[in-house]
């Protein structure tokens, strides 16, 4: 089952506040995956990088470039919820 993201806000200190079309939101925390994968480490390295994520088309996920993104699965299923 998919858990179409509607809205994304960048927060402080590399949190994203994520709406979800059935109304939930969660906090997922980016910094996690600094260690896990190097691409990440470009939000933290880009001016202004982590402050342009956006919802990709269909709701199926979030993404800052071409390179670096998340799918809603992974925001839903590793998120905490409000």
């Amino acid at each position: 089952m998919f858990y179409k993201v509607k809205v994304v806000e960048p927060l402080d200190n590399y949190i994203l506040l994520v709406t979800f079309e059935n109304g939930i939101q969660k906090y997922y925390d980016v910094k996690k995956l600094f260690d896990k994968w190097e691409i990440f480490k470009n939000l933290t390295t880009t001016t202004g990088l982590f402050n342009l994520v956006k919802v990709d088309d269909g709701g199926y996920g979030i993404s800052w470039n071409k390179d670096i993104d998340l799918s809603c699965n992974e925001l839903w299923d590793n998120g905490k919820e409000i």
